[in-house]
């Protein structure tokens, strides 16, 4: 039963422990239960896969500490956020770019960040009263932005 709990979660590691026990379950073995899965795999240095809160806080405690200022958006409206775009644009800058480590890839996002021109966010701030304009005239449906 433990080499099958094992070989599921190796298998696809985004299984959650009940994924995990109707997989593993046969008509002439007991049905493991999800605690005991997620012990199974615990003690394998396996983890199965659970919800948690990503690190938000820590991303607004480093721009706290630079003491940049942040406006609040909400995460259901990306047409009036302007950081998706920005986001695209980075990602443009960075296409076929490689990093061997972690260290590396923040050096190259910080750079390639850096070396997008004000002349960029100036006209996608300049936007915004279209982008709002937008959403109000499709009442709040998807627009092109």
């Amino acid at each position: 039963m433990d080499r099958n709990i094992l070989h599921a979660c190796r298998e696809d590691p985004r299984r959650t422990s009940t994924d995990i026990q109707v997989s593993v379950t046969s008509l002439n073995q007991p049905v493991p239960s999800s605690r005991t899965i997620r012990r199974r795999l615990q003690v394998a240095g396996l983890h199965g896969r659970r919800p948690v809160k990503k690190p938000l806080g820590h991303v607004a405690n480093w721009f706290r500490r630079r003491r940049v200022d942040l406006l609040e958006w909400s995460s259901q409206s990306p047409d009036l956020n302007p950081i998706e775009n920005m986001w695209e644009e980075l990602e443009r800058r960075l296409k076929g770019v490689r990093a061997s480590n972690a260290n590396q890839k923040f050096a190259q996002l910080e750079a390639a960040w850096k070396s997008i021109p004000m002349t960029v966010v100036q006209t996608l701030l300049d936007s915004m009263p279209r982008r709002y304009q937008a959403v109000i005239d499709i009442k709040g449906y998807p627009t092109k932005y």
